[in-house]
């Protein structure tokens, strides 16, 4: 049952009932690709991995065409924070999703790159890129992202800039990429509303489009540069739906799994994915 449209969407979905739960979840939605989260968004324990439950997901991803899977790390996760406990869990939190990963081979890790609270931004790099180097292996088969974010507060990853700074210093180079938030760049002060090829040209001269592998798909609440990172469902924010639709057409990125995190329930997930398939189709 794959898809006949080269749109490849879908959502967040609970890993809370495991994966192939999931995987029926995002075929009810007509997703072709989903998010999850490795353990508790605001937490830090991980559930027990169930392996007949990868199996059977694996066997279930094929029959139904799903494509890359999105992870993605839990929020309290700051690899470059100041106190080194919280660096600590970041450092042992990441390795360990790493290692769970394998078991699902081929797909996306993302993580928010963290907040240097007071210490400035390059020392955050510095942090960020150490724990990378520390867990990164070569042998992994899963690409790590990190996500581009609003810039509120001392968020590190608010420019491509900062970002290609992180990916200089990581030692693996073939196993880092970058996941794109519509809502985070548009908040950071990039204009995909009215200049997306201006903005995807400066995106590819300063890191390379090579290493854009995903997209968060979502509108935003606020004006352009607020740095609030407020999301909005898709149509209802200030970038809106013309403009969202002309990044899951461009040909630079058509082909990327597209993540929605809008404000939905299910239903409103379905509405959605349905409405974006056909703008992607018309």
């Amino acid at each position: 049952m794959i898809k006949t449209s080269q749109l490849h969407i879908g959502c967040h979905l609970s890993s809370a009932k495991g994966f192939l739960a999931m995987g029926r979840e995002a075929v009810k939605l007509d997703a072709d690709v989903f998010a999850f989260f490795t353990r508790n968004p605001r937490g830090g324990r991980a559930k027990e991995l169930d392996l007949d439950d990868v199996a059977a997901f694996l066997a279930y991803k094929e029959e139904h065409g799903l494509g890359t899977l999105v992870a993605h790390a839990p929020y309290t996760m700051n690899a470059c924070a100041a106190k080194e406990n919280l660096r600590v869990f970041a450092h042992n939190a990441m390795a360990d999703d790493l290692a769970r990963l394998e078991h699902l081979p081929g797909n996306l890790y993302n993580f928010h790159p963290g907040s240097h609270v007071g210490q400035g931004a390059e020392k955050g790099i510095e942090l960020i890129a150490g724990q990378l180097n520390d867990v990164i292996f070569p042998e992994q088969k899963t690409t790590v992202l990190l996500e581009t974010m609003a810039g509120k507060g001392t968020e590190v990853g608010r420019s491509f800039e900062e970002l290609r700074a992180i990916i200089d210093r990581v030692e693996q180079q073939d196993k880092i990429g970058v996941c794109l938030d519509t809502c985070h760049v548009w908040d950071g002060g990039y204009d995909i509303q009215n200049h997306l090829d201006e903005v995807l040209t400066e995106f590819d001269k300063i890191i390379g489009l090579d290493r854009l592998k995903a997209i968060h798909l979502n509108d935003s609440q606020n004006e352009r540069g607020s740095h609030k990172d407020r999301h909005a469902r898709i149509g209802e924010g200030k970038i809106g739906l013309e403009a969202l639709v002309r990044v899951i057409r461009h040909d630079a990125l058509k082909n990327l799994p597209f993540i929605l995190e809008t404000p939905n329930d299910a239903a409103g997930y379905a509405r959605e994915i349905a409405m974006l398939r056909g703008k992607a189709e018309a």
